[in-house]
């Protein structure tokens, strides 16, 4: 490694060219990289609902209906509105009520059967189905959308899962692009206050920037990635990898009064970081990699995503940033000015002085914000991610308002099975407790009437490859207790008469969601803490400090989702799973990087108290300095985001890193200096004290430098 340091630090030209060049694939590979904004799609394929999903989907082409209300208009319109649907690419046909009625007719006349299903109870609004010829999540589904709201007017809407995918859609593109700039110009504020150049913040952003887009780019191999990784990754990573340059600058301006050759002094900086930052990056790295052993596939998205985002990052800190600060470190001097940082040394010292203070807090914390966190309230309905004046949600408030339906069924079954037995489910469905509406193939032609009469719009819909399709509306609505007990209800019922049947749509998966994040939350808790109480275990070569470290960012993370309890947030069922794996990973290298600090002071014959003192002000610049810039990327995105589970995750982040920065300096301080003595005992080698050399260089590391 000492030879390739002292290479690349002889070659920055040559280094920083290959950088470059390596953005022209990266850039294509974003580009050509797929993003997915169905949440409901990465659910396990061996659940009953994602199969009977299949079916719809394949079989119907069903997966993706979507519902338009017309309110307050003639029949005319709506007749030539459907026309014109019908003639959009991608759009399967179109149901509404003049396939079995002239609209001439007026509607106070029609069947009871038509009125039931396409017309409110005042008559003045009228719904029709819309099917589509690809997946409902598809993107020349949600093209056919975007050209469906193209053709409606301000009296209609749309709705339905693939309307609130599109408008999900249409959102993140517009937004993403902000998300990045404002959390870039962000972060450029803080840190040309927070160091001592101007020009520095520039350099570090644009090896990071090189990093980000190497991550993405990598994401075609993927397939396709989700919008939520899409729209946070790269504040993620800017964030979190922000510690590992600040970390070799450090190093790099210890290293410089050591050598007479600037190059010498960053090969020696790279070569001693090295171990530091892969030890630094691998918390990190593993807590993101606990969230791929979710059974909802979301969690492999932003977890390998995330993981390979940190490793991009520790690359482009040793081969890509030194050489951008050897070429530019004549204006890096130039631009300097004067230390902003504030003085914390009364801060320490009164810490220090209530220490046992500060420990018993820390102690006395610990259960109640376990308790208050596990209180969380979480949602799962898609459409409460997005704003009221969305035009998908607006079409859902209509259909719950107007149509009493705020959630629809599909229930799947053998056509074969005899018309008695059918009929006699139906009406045990009919019987359920929130049912308000059934579209039945029997209710539209009666049992007598042969197939071969009936319109082929009708009959796709309800019968395909010798099954069946009802829908079936619900009053409750998605991911409520009333409307899971009811789908459980529903497939006792199907069950019964056919045992293959299934009971799918919105309701059924969002149920299926509830009980798999209940278990990925469970596993990726248990998964993150034990893989870093075992990397510091190794690394800190400690059985004490695993456990004080780790507890120490975790009360940071109780606290964290506790505000939310306690202000009344509702979280969507994502944020507790990611908040404790990235907030773990991301910010126990503050507590490491403290604690490191500790001993090395201890090791330089300084006591507790002095040791601690300096370790505290060694290491409140490095964790300030990242966890400001980890704040105001991810508070800018919550402040301009209009998705509300991106929104969440971004406010919770950016908390995260201010609590958990307090948390390291006014509690893990004063615990390492209290129980200095039991880590002393159950550590390897703790204090190992050795003579200062007064910060020169060994004869030994000038040779081994000159014979690289």
């Amino acid at each position: 490694m000492k030879k390739i340091a002292l290479w690349e630090a002889r070659h920055p030209k040559t280094v920083v060219l290959i950088a470059v060049l390596l953005l022209i694939p990266s850039i294509i590979g974003f580009l050509a990289t797929r993003v997915n904004y169905d949440i409901m799609s990465y659910l396990p394929d061996t659940l009953d609902s994602v199969k009977g999903e299949q079916v719809l989907d394949e079989t119907f082409n069903n997966a993706g209906i979507s519902i338009i209300v017309i309110e307050d208009m003639p029949a005319k319109y709506s007749s030539a509105l459907k026309g014109e649907i019908e003639k959009i690419d991608g759009v399967a046909s179109v149901m509404w009520s003049d396939e079995l009625a002239d609209i001439s007719i007026p509607v106070s006349v029609l069947p009871d059967v038509l009125k039931d299903i396409f017309y409110s109870a005042d008559e003045n609004k009228t719904m029709m189905l819309v099917r589509y010829s690809n997946p409902g999540s598809s993107d020349e589904t949600l093209d056919a959308i975007a050209q469906i709201k193209g053709l409606m007017n301000k009296n209609t809407v749309i709705s339905g899962l693939s309307a609130i995918v599109e408008d999900t859609k249409e959102v993140c593109d517009k937004q993403a692009p902000v998300y990045i700039c404002v959390a870039v110009l962000l972060a450029l504020a803080v840190m040309s206050l927070m160091m001592q150049s101007w020009v520095l913040p520039f350099i570090i952003l644009a090896a990071l920037a090189m990093a980000i887009v190497y991550n993405m780019g990598t994401n075609i191999f993927l397939g396709e990635i989700s919008f939520i990784t899409q729209s946070i990754a790269a504040i993620l990573q800017l964030g979190v990898t922000m510690d590992y340059s600040i970390f070799l600058l450090d190093r790099y301006e210890e290293e410089k009064p050591k050598y007479p050759d600037r190059t010498q002094a960053m090969a020696a900086a790279v070569t001693k970081s090295l171990t530091a930052l892969i030890g630094s990056s691998l918390t990190t790295i593993f807590g993101f990699l606990a969230l791929c052993f979710m059974q909802l596939r979301l969690g492999f998205d932003i977890g390998f995503v995330m993981a390979k985002g940190v490793i991009f990052g520790i690359f482009t800190v040793i081969f890509v940033l030194p050489e951008l600060i050897l070429l530019f470190e004549e204006a890096i001097n130039k631009y300097r000015h004067r230390n902003l940082m504030p003085d914390f040394s009364k801060l320490n010292s009164f810490v220090y002085k209530h220490r046992r203070v500060f420990a018993v807090i820390f102690v006395l914390l610990l259960i109640p914000a376990y308790f208050v966190q596990s209180k969380a309230e979480l949602y799962y309905s898609m459409d409460k991610a997005l704003p009221e004046d969305f035009v998908s949600v607006r079409g859902l408030n209509k259909l719950k308002a107007d149509f009493d339906m705020a959630t629809t069924h599909f229930i799947i079954f053998d056509d074969s099975m005899p018309t008695g037995k059918i009929m006699e489910m139906e009406d045990e469905i009919r019987n359920v407790g929130g049912v308000s509406s059934m579209l039945a193939y029997n209710d539209f032609v009666g049992p007598a009437v042969p197939d071969s009469i009936i319109p082929d719009s009708i009959l796709k819909i309800c019968k395909a490859d010798g099954l069946q399709l009802m829908m079936v509306n619900s009053q409750y609505a998605t991911a409520t207790d009333e409307l899971n007990e009811q789908v459980g209800r529903l497939e006792k019922i199907v069950k019964s008469y056919d045992k293959n049947g299934f009971v799918t749509g919105e309701g059924a998966i969002s149920r299926d969601l509830i009980t798999t994040t209940d278990r990925d939350f469970a596993v990726t808790s248990i998964l993150s803490v034990a893989a870093i109480f075992i990397l510091i275990a190794i690394c800190l070569k400690s059985i004490s400090l695993p456990i004080i470290l780790t507890l120490s960012i975790e009360l940071a993370i109780w606290i964290n989702l506790s505000i939310s309890v306690l202000s009344g947030v509702q979280m969507s069922f994502v944020d507790p799973t990611v908040i404790n794996c990235v907030q773990l990973g991301a910010t126990v290298d503050y507590a490491i990087l403290l604690t490191t600090r500790f001993k090395e002071e201890l090791n330089r014959n300084n006591g507790k108290k002095q040791a601690i003192l300096n370790a505290m002000t060694a290491a409140q610049i490095s964790i300030l300095q990242s966890a400001t810039v980890f704040f105001v990327a991810t508070f800018g995105v919550y402040l301009i985001c209009d998705i509300s589970i991106i929104k969440g995750i971004c406010a919770l982040l950016a908390r995260g890193s201010v609590i958990s920065a307090l948390v390291i300096i006014l509690f893990l301080a004063p615990i390492l200096c209290i129980g200095e003595g039991l880590i002393s005992k159950t550590s390897f080698k703790w204090r190992e004290k050795k003579p200062d050399n007064g910060g020169k260089n060994t004869v030994e590391e000038s040779e081994e430098l000159d014979n690289a």
